[in-house]
């Protein structure tokens, strides 16, 4: 096998659903009602966004329907991480994270860190550094 088939492969198993779908209930697990595996990546993209993104900003940017990330969303403002806030277009529904949102932010951030850093635990530096580094310029550029 190639190393793009080895690359290919190794991604399909990090961007199948079996995976993340562990990763992000070990990362929301008990924070808040109605913070989930299907609600996580809603607020992440909230979270990761430059100012207050649209319906349509984060449906593009965690892959999936607008009435989705509404849905999603509505959820998350019941339990008060994301509220609706004005934008430029009076037509779209534009979020922000509450306090209570950025609070369940860091610490799921601080999970996923520590999920990390225990799973490359056993890593030389040297390989850490260099699998940060190839990885960081492997997602700037859209495939």
């Amino acid at each position: 096998m190639n190393d793009e088939r080895v690359i290919a492969e190794a991604l399909g198993k990090i961007l199948g659903r079996a995976f993340r779908g562990r990763l992000y209930s070990d990362l929301t697990h008990g924070i808040a009602e109605g913070l989930n595996e299907s609600t996580y990546p809603v607020l992440s993209a909230v979270a990761r966004a430059d100012g207050s993104p649209s319906a349509r900003d984060i449906a593009l940017e965690v892959g999936t329907d607008r009435s989705v990330v509404s849905r999603r969303a509505a959820t998350l403002a019941a339990a008060g991480l994301i509220d609706t806030v004005g934008g430029p277009d009076r037509r779209a529904v534009y979020y922000a994270l509450t306090s209570l949102g950025t609070e369940a932010t860091t610490v799921m951030r601080r999970r996923l860190d520590a999920a990390i850093a225990e799973h490359i635990g056993d890593w030389a530096q040297d390989d850490i550094s260099r699998f940060a580094r190839l990885l960081t310029t492997f997602s700037e550029k859209p495939l």
